[in-house]
């Protein structure tokens, strides 16, 4: 137990005396009861000794304020598939019986609920969301779990893989690196299971995201490159043009400055024309003009080119507000840029900025990289 909630919290970079003054805030914007400042402080310290365990209800309050599972809570480790037991068939085939009977109509609520779920994180962050995910990647586990023939069980396997999907990016942007690993591999046997080289072809090019978080780069780009292959003719040309930003991003981050820019110009000439920015076949993948220019600017801002500035302003003006996340990091990209020009002022006002919306969204993945630009300053 107490290894489990001292490493969420050291993760946030929050102190003892941080994570006790969310939890009163969190009590009163929730109408919550929750003990003295005096007494919260002795249960922290001794939550993370393990000699008083964590009550249900401070519980649900630390899973939303550090975006961690009850697992992670308590220092164990993901939870194993539910074991059936030897003489518990009558359970076995009700479960059975009732995963027959999910229809597209509910496999559409399960593909629906995800999108609400991406809905609210993009605007307000994962931490908060932690419950509602869990709960919803058990659900469609259990779906698939219990589905047994094909017809069944491919749209449960292709939902489930997008939802694992959103839960891995989620789980990586509040620092829970490993599940987001755990949650990509669980996406990646899902679309494989539904037949679906797009969905395995996403999961694949953001798990190369956290290779690249965790200083690899280099596999980073061969995982990517693995990704447009696997995708191949089956691929949208949005995705496409996806693949090729995330593969010159990642080339930058490699110091490939040559791949990086090849990338770049092949992922302007995959992008259809036009303002739309979502992918009908591929509900998570957002970009058009606008959403490319800010990636274009942010590789070139890595690669310490001039004509990141620009491209990141323009980028920057047409943004959708509602991306709450997506901007904190283009201020990110913005401060790196003005950085690479020894302009320090600009550099430190949109850190300023940044630092506030990931405060917003409470994205530690992004916090990161804030003070990694600040120690430049």
């Amino acid at each position: 137990m107490s290894s489990g909630l001292r490493a969420v919290r050291t993760a946030r970079e929050w102190s003892q005396e941080r994570l006790v003054h969310e939890i009163e805030q969190y009590a009163r914007r929730h109408v919550l009861t929750v003990a003295s400042k005096a007494s919260l402080k002795v249960y922290v310290s001794e939550w993370e000794n393990g000699r008083r365990p964590i009550s249900d209800h401070y519980a649900k309050i630390l899973r939303a304020l550090l975006g961690a599972t009850d697992d992670e809570l308590h220092g164990k480790s993901m939870a194993s598939a539910e074991a059936i037991e030897a003489d518990g068939y009558d359970e076995l085939v009700t479960r059975i019986d009732a995963a027959r009977s999910v229809s597209l109509t509910m496999v559409d609520t399960f593909m629906q609920q995800t999108e609400l779920l991406r809905t609210v994180d993009r605007q307000m962050g994962a931490a908060s969301l932690i419950d509602q995910m869990t709960g919803h990647l058990s659900t469609l586990e259990d779906a698939l779990t219990f589905a047994v023939l094909p017809d069944t069980r491919r749209p449960v396997a292709r939902a489930l893989a997008g939802a694992a999907t959103l839960a891995a990016w989620q789980a990586l942007d509040v620092g829970a690196v490993e599940r987001a690993w755990r949650h990509y591999e669980l996406g990646k046997r899902a679309a494989k299971e539904a037949d679906e080289p797009m969905y395995l072809a996403h999961a694949m090019a953001e798990q190369a995201y956290v290779l690249c978080d965790a200083g690899r780069p280099a596999i980073a780009v061969e995982l990517v490159r693995d990704a447009q292959r696997v995708g191949g003719k089956m691929m949208s040309p949005r995705l496409q043009a996806w693949l090729y930003a995330a593969e010159a991003e990642l080339c930058a981050k490699a110091g490939m400055p040559e791949e990086c820019r090849h990338a770049l110009d092949k992922a302007v000439s995959s992008l259809p024309p036009g303002d739309e920015a979502r992918d009908p076949d591929m509900l998570s993948i957002f970009l058009n003009q606008g959403h490319l220019t800010r990636w274009r600017g942010n590789a070139l801002a890595l690669l310490g080119d001039d004509d990141a500035v620009d491209s990141l302003y323009v980028a920057l003006d047409s943004a959708d507000p509602t991306f709450v996340r997506a901007t904190a990091g283009l201020r990110c990209d913005l401060a790196q840029a003005h950085l690479a020009r020894g302009e320090y002022d600009q550099a430190h006002e949109h850190l300023r900025q940044a630092r506030l919306l990931a405060s917003r969204t409470g994205s530690v993945r992004h916090r990161r990289r804030i003070e990694q630009l600040t120690q430049r300053l």
